[in-house]
């Protein structure tokens, strides 16, 4: 719009404003003047619709706007076609036990036996036992003879053996009575000689023999409850008991005696008499 029309616009605007006033304040009889003269209906009126102008150049490509909420979850895609086989995988590791199975049907029952004979049982096992024992025996007594026939002394009326066991001077009591003998009691010179030197030669340092004062302190008896008469062949010093009970002898391989505690275990030597 020119400014000449703007003008006239403002200028037609001022006078109907202080018509109207006027109207109101002095109660001017408007009903014959002409409304030209206040301002003419052409100047008040828009003019009539202009022809459409041309289409402008494009603008410039606006700045990306903001990412929009979130749309709704899509409906499920179908399933595409299954792809080839792939390798077999490593055997796994073996399963637990499983469960029992039911138990089948039972089978036929078999044939009635034969009756069976009465046994004495009780009997049998006390033979059986016996028998056991004597086996037993033999065996010992067995490897006693063979130890026997590896090294043996004797005199005109006695055999003489060392026992290379070791055992407590009551063990060796009862080892050489089982086996019909006794602990070697060396009466006289002569015997106390031949076991020495059977001691020695055997490369060993003592033994038990059969004497002690078990029965009463001081008192030496033999194995066979005798009491020492003629001969003995104690080790200067010897006996003393001292603190400790020593009341049982050892033969050293000098031939000499020494009193010894009987609960020490060592080798020792039994005597057996000939039989005339």
């Amino acid at each position: 719009m020119s400014s000449g029309k703007v003008q006239q616009w403002r200028k037609c605007g001022t006078l109907v404003v202080l018509f109207l006033f006027q109207v109101q304040i002095f109660g001017f009889n408007v009903d014959n003047r002409p409304a030209t003269d206040v301002c003419s209906t052409h100047t008040i009126l828009p003019g009539p619709k202009g022809d459409e102008g041309e289409k402008g150049d494009q603008g410039e490509i606006g700045k990306h706007g903001k990412v929009g909420p979130k749309g709704p979850k899509g409906n499920k895609g179908t399933v595409g076609d299954s792809g080839d086989q792939g390798m077999i995988g490593k055997i796994g590791p073996i399963g637990g036990k499983g469960d029992k199975g039911v138990k089948g049907l039972s089978g036929v029952s078999g044939g009635k036996g034969k009756a069976g004979t009465v046994c004495d049982c009780g009997r049998y096992r006390k033979v059986v036992g016996q028998l056991d024992i004597n086996v037993a025996r033999l065996k010992t007594s067995m490897k006693f003879v063979k130890n026997v026939i590896a090294g043996i002394r004797e005199t005109d009326e006695k055999f003489y053996y060392i026992v290379q066991e070791e055992k407590s001077y009551k063990e060796a009591v009862t080892h050489c009575r089982i086996r019909g003998g006794m602990l070697a009691m060396p009466k006289d010179e002569a015997a106390n000689a031949l076991i020495a030197d059977y001691i020695s030669k055997s490369g060993l340092f003592r033994v038990f023999i059969g004497v002690n004062d078990l029965e009463k302190e001081g008192q030496f008896m033999y194995a066979d409850n005798t009491p020492l008469q003629n001969y003995s062949n104690w080790k200067e010093g010897e006996p003393k008991d001292g603190s400790v009970h020593e009341d049982c002898v050892e033969m050293l391989s000098t031939g000499e005696w020494n009193d010894s505690e009987c609960h020490l275990a060592i080798y020792f030597v039994c005597e057996f008499k000939k039989r005339k």
